[in-house]
Order: structure tokens, then C-alpha cells, then sequence
């Protein structure tokens, strides 16, 4: 082998090993810029999906809906449609007749009166949206599962506005007590009710219209059985 062949063999290995070379600094280089080397990637598993937490949904429940047997509330006996008073007392007796193992707010129970109502008063109550929830009085009541009892009484000495022939104004006292399914006794709604009732031909009287006074809660008023705060006044059916 002549000179210059040994020459050109040994420039040639120089150049791989030039290439070589290169490209471990290049490798060293990526690794150490913090780079992640694409063959740590052989054999990985891929990441498992997070965790969602599960969500049962509710069906909503129909506001106004009937009561079945097993509920607490007084069962009202349908009035007798040309006594005013008996029309009025039967519309306070399920308006304010809650049970909160059923109803989601004192609106529930306003519907179910919607009966002994005029047309207009009974369209004005299934638009009315309550803007300020259900009140306190109605979260302690909740809380205990509980059902009101009402001593409805009707004002001898009634100084409210005169009637006319279609027209009649009757004031009512409501003295209600909330019954918890645990036990617990406390104030229910208490109220004076100025109810206005119209003559609606055939159908007889139906309320027009209720203007509703809260009462304030005796002292000896006070809640039994299992611990609770008193509720407060109940105010939950608005002037109309």
C-alpha cells in the first residue's frame, strides 16, 4: 500500500469520527437544556383519564302537587261556596298548610288553595316568584321534617273595610304550631289576615285578594324536644 493510500484511509476515519462525535454532543447537549430524550418514551403506558366526580341529577318536583296519604297536614273540608267566611278559612287552611317532608316552600302550599281563588289572583300566584327564598322560620321547620297545625279564628270585632253586595272583607287570626318528625315542637305561622272575597257568580265567593299582618311570637312560645332555634315571624305569603 502506497503512502498516499494510507493518507486517504486515515482522512477518511478521521471524518466519521468527526460525525460521531457530533452527534453525542448534540444528544448531551438537548439532555442538558432540560429536554425530554424521546427514547425514555419506549414502553411507557399512557396517563390514565382523570377522576370525574359523579352527579346524579334530580327530577324537579311539581310545585302545587297534591299530597298523598302520609302526609301530616289537616285535611280541609271543601266550604260551602256562598259563606264567605267558610271560603276564606278553607283558603288560610292550605295556604298555610305546610309540610316540609313534601313542600319546597310556603309557594307550594299557596298553590294547592289555588281553588277557593279568582282567576286573576290564581294567575297572579302561579307567576309569583319568591325573591328572597323561603325565610329562616322555613329553614328550621325543614331542618325537623315538620308539618304545621293552624287555629284559624275569626275577628268578632272586625273593623276592617265595609262589604257591599259582591263584595266582603273578613279578618282572621291564624295560630299556627310546626310538628317535627324528630320530636321537636316550635311556633308555626302566626298571622292576621285581612282577606278580600268577590261574589264570581255560580262558582259562589272567592278570594280576591289577602293583606297579611305577622304576629309576634309569645315568649312562651318556645320550641321543645330536639334543640333548635325558634323561628321567626312567618311573613311568607305577601300582601296582595
Amino acid at each position: 500500500m502506497s503512502w498516499r493510500q494510507v493518507r486517504e484511509e486515515m482522512t477518511t476515519v478521521r471524518r466519521v469520527l468527526g460525525v460521531v462525535l457530533a452527534a453525542a454532543a448534540s444528544v448531551a447537549l438537548l439532555t442538558g437544556c432540560g429536554l425530554r430524550d424521546l427514547r425514555d418514551d419506549k414502553g411507557a403506558e399512557p396517563a390514565a383519564p382523570s377522576a370525574l366526580p359523579s352527579f346524579e341529577a334530580k327530577a324537579p318536583v311539581p310545585p302545587g302537587k297534591p299530597l298523598d296519604a302520609q302526609s301530616k297536614v289537616q285535611r280541609v273540608t271543601s266550604p260551602d261556596p256562598s259563606d264567605p267566611n267558610a271560603v276564606a278559612q278553607a283558603w288560610l287552611a292550605t295556604a298555610y298548610g305546610y309540610d316540609t317532608a313534601y313542600d319546597n316552600g310556603p309557594q307550594d302550599a299557596n298553590l294547592r288553595a289555588l281553588a277557593y281563588l279568582t282567576e286573576e289572583q290564581a294567575k297572579a300566584e302561579r307567576d309569583y316568584r319568591p325573591g328572597a327564598g323561603s325565610g329562616s322560620d322555613w329553614a328550621t321547620w325543614a331542618e325537623h321534617k315538620a308539618w304545621t297545625t293552624l287555629k284559624i279564628t275569626a275577628d268578632e270585632d272586625d273593623q276592617g273595610p265595609g262589604g257591599t253586595s259582591g263584595a266582603s272583607f273578613r279578618t282572621f287570626y291564624v295560630d299556627g304550631t310546626a310538628h317535627g318528625r324528630d320530636g321537636w315542637t316550635g311556633p308555626g305561622p302566626r298571622l292576621t289576615a285581612v282577606v278580600k272575597l268577590t261574589m264570581a257568580g255560580p262558582a259562589g265567593w272567592k278570594v280576591a285578594g289577602v293583606t297579611v299582618t305577622p304576629a309576634a311570637i309569645p315568649p312562651s312560645a318556645v320550641a321543645t324536644g330536639t334543640s333548635s332555634p325558634a323561628p321567626s315571624p312567618s311573613s311568607s305569603t305577601p300582601a296582595r
